[in-house]
């Protein structure tokens, strides 16, 4: 049963429940829905940001590690004066002002292979805004195993992308990117103007999922160069031999 409203809900809510589809029913989805998000840096942490303000009624973040001073460019949940302490704190206290309705479980440690399966349980939906692709193939492989959706978010230089993985209906990020490429660092050039980008479409993405509005991402990748401010949305592939959804994985998973 989804939870009700109070009046400050609706006061607070007014103006986004106007939007054809959404309405009460719409906002107390939001309200019922927890959403598990992988980094809460540039990226990851204005998709929180966006969360909370909509009413969503449950955030579990995972990201790990202290505050540098090259974080702030980006990291908006961050301030000056909470460098080398660790990043949880300061997401969870912000995000708890922004909304203190909001239940936000804060995890302090990164999404690996140890801790995805449970922190996946705990969530409706995931989002990955991780930097490393070991994170980002294990949160695809737990999704796919939970039967869970995953909003997909990245970024490099002046360029974003954004998709939505559905299980299902779908293939998975293991279907483009089976292993992690060599060459990929975890430190890159990065605007945090370019961050916020992919992370207002990845919120949208959540809220559209979650109210059932509009049309989301599935199946396609949508790309964005913000140095030109050329998008486009590519189609992708849905892998039959994929180690993670394709028919040889199916038949793992039935005989195990």
């Amino acid at each position: 049963m989804l939870p009700e409203l109070t009046e400050t809900d609706r006061a607070l809510y007014e103006w986004q429940m106007w939007v054809p589809g959404v309405g009460e029913e719409g906002q107390r989805k939001l309200k019922a829905a927890s959403v598990l998000i992988s980094r809460v840096g540039g990226l990851g942490g204005l998709v929180a940001l966006e969360l909370a303000a909509a009413g969503v009624g449950r955030l579990i973040l995972a990201h790990g590690g202290a505050l540098k001073l090259s974080d702030l460019n980006r990291q908006l949940l961050q301030t000056r004066h909470h460098i080398g302490q660790p990043r949880m704190d300061s997401i969870v206290r912000r995000l708890h002002d922004l909304n203190p309705d909001c239940e936000v479980v804060g995890v302090p440690d990164n999404v690996s292979e140890v801790n995805v399966d449970a922190l996946v349980a705990q969530a409706d939906i995931v989002v990955d805004a991780a930097p490393l692709f070991q994170e980002r193939l294990a949160m695809n492989a737990a999704a796919r195993r939970a039967g869970k959706p995953m909003v997909e978010c990245a970024m490099h230089g002046l360029e974003a992308t954004v998709t939505t993985f559905i299980p299902g209906r779908t293939g998975c990020l293991a279907c483009y990117v089976p292993q992690p490429p060599p060459s990929w660092k975890r430190q890159f050039p990065v605007f945090g103007a370019v961050s916020g980008t992919a992370a207002c479409v990845g919120a949208m993405e959540v809220i559209k999922w979650v109210t059932g509005i509009g049309q989301l991402l599935s199946g396609e990748l949508l790309c964005m160069d913000l140095s030109s401010l050329h998008f486009r949305r590519l189609k992708l592939p849905h892998r039959s031999d994929c180690a993670v959804c394709g028919t040889g994985a199916a038949l793992i998973e039935s005989s195990a």
